[in-house]
């Protein structure tokens, strides 16, 4: 494993040289390289992020199976295997018994339970969680820590950071594989470092990428939660073996990630997915970001509890989707029209959405996933009104997991995807 982690160092240094040379000069005028071709290098490590990626999606599969899955013969299946085995990173399984027509019994590959976790960071504007993740997903060690509410210095939330991290390692009998970061906020994804997280102006310019990665000595990979969320739906949620879908956090804010045929899309230096800041009503409500109409001013958490005050909902600071839906359903005044009212809301984004990008899936996270069923079949209902329907087009809403487990698990999975060449 440590000489998979120096490949990928070795690999990064080689992308920062090329990156000097993105753009050429013919004749005078600017043009974009030729697309570049796969290197014998690179090829298997290629084969072997497609082949752990086929093992994800298909379980514990057998070499026969997974030569069948990935259309390669056996003995091309045995030579990434092994070295996977020799590195403690798969494990032999369940015997397999041959079938009818007879030939060897199989064993299962999977991953190895002694294999190295991976550490998990979420990091909120106002608390830390971290936790150890498994390769085959299972969560455990899990630290949280509030930050301070005077707290007003990067180096002293990054001393808060640190520490829950170095306490979750101390947990486990083996090292760690590496770190991955889900930030609710925005991130330079080129750098691994913060730009702006909202009720936390001190963390703006934090690179807690590359300080993470000084002061345990391994590779850390960071990324704004959402995109965090949409990875771990492609390993263990709804996305598993999807080549084309998408992830919406609705929460206190709103933001969205995209899987685009069989590549997580990030925009310019992870720049890409505020979608909670598209235009859905002219001169609307001043948003957060200073601009009128975002989706984000009626179709948040915030606007939820607002408008909860406005008409006379009881307890309106302390609403949820989940009490929303109790409420509505015990007949409170002004309930049911709130939870119809936020499910359209919140339907209109998705639209535009799937207008736009046609995702066969979108997974919804976050504080409207306590809604449960009641709620997303008011969302879905309002949601296949405003979009067109295409003969033989299916398009899924469903919830994800519950919003630590969904953020941390993909945190890992950011780290896992890029160790193992995943196609992300």
């Amino acid at each position: 494993m440590d000489s998979m982690i120096k490949r990928l160092e070795n690999q990064r240094i080689g992308e920062s040289s090329d990156a000097s040379n993105d753009c050429c000069k013919i004749d005078g005028a600017k043009r974009m390289p030729a697309q570049k071709l796969i290197s014998t290098g690179t090829l298997g490590p290629a084969n072997r992020g497609r082949l752990l990626q086929a093992l994800y999606d298909m379980g514990a599969t057998s070499r026969a199976d997974l030569a069948r899955f990935t259309g390669v013969n056996r003995a091309t299946i045995g030579g990434i295997v092994q070295p996977l085995i020799n590195q403690g990173i798969l494990a032999e399984g369940e015997v397999v018994p041959p079938n009818e027509a007879g030939g060897k019994p199989a064993t299962r590959l999977w991953f190895s339970k002694n294999a190295r976790p991976i550490c998990a960071v979420l990091l909120m504007h106002n608390r830390v969680r971290t936790c150890l993740v498994s390769l085959d997903g299972e969560i455990y060690a899990q630290r949280a820590t509030d930050f301070p509410t005077e707290l007003a210095d990067a180096s002293d939330a990054f001393r808060i950071v640190s520490t829950c991290v170095e306490e979750t390692i101390a947990s486990a009998n083996l090292p760690i594989l590496g770190i991955g970061v889900a930030v609710a906020g925005m991130i330079n994804t080129e750098t691994g470092s913060i730009v702006n997280v909202s009720l936390a102006p001190y963390l703006d310019g934090f690179p807690v990428g590359p300080e993470l990665s000084k002061r345990f000595g391994v590779h850390v990979c960071v990324d704004q939660d959402t995109r965090a969320f949409l990875v771990g739906d492609r390993w263990f949620g709804q996305g598993r073996g999807r080549r084309t879908f998408a992830a919406v956090y609705i929460g206190e804010a709103l933001g969205g990630a995209l899987y685009l045929n069989g590549h997580l899309y990030r925009g310019s230096a992870g720049a890409g997915g505020e979608i909670g800041h598209t235009t859905v009503q002219l001169n609307g409500h001043v948003c957060q970001c200073g601009r009128r109409g975002c989706w984000e001013t009626i179709a948040s958490l915030r606007w939820l509890r607002d408008e909860a005050k406005a008409r006379g909902v009881p307890k309106p600071h302390m609403l949820n989707a989940g009490r929303l839906v109790t409420l509505a359903g015990g007949g409170v005044k002004g309930a049911k029209e709130l939870l119809q009212q936020y499910a359209f809301n919140i339907s209109v984004g998705l639209a535009n959405l799937q207008q736009l990008m046609a995702p066969d899936c979108i997974v919804l996270h976050g504080d409207i996933v306590l809604g449960g069923k009641t709620m997303l079949n008011l969302i879905e209902g309002s949601f296949r009104e405003l979009v067109f329907h295409r003969p033989g087009e299916e398009i899924a809403l469903a919830f994800g997991d519950s919003e630590d487990v969904a953020a941390l698990r993909g945190a890992a999975c950011l780290f896992l995807s890029e160790l193992l060449n995943f196609v992300i």
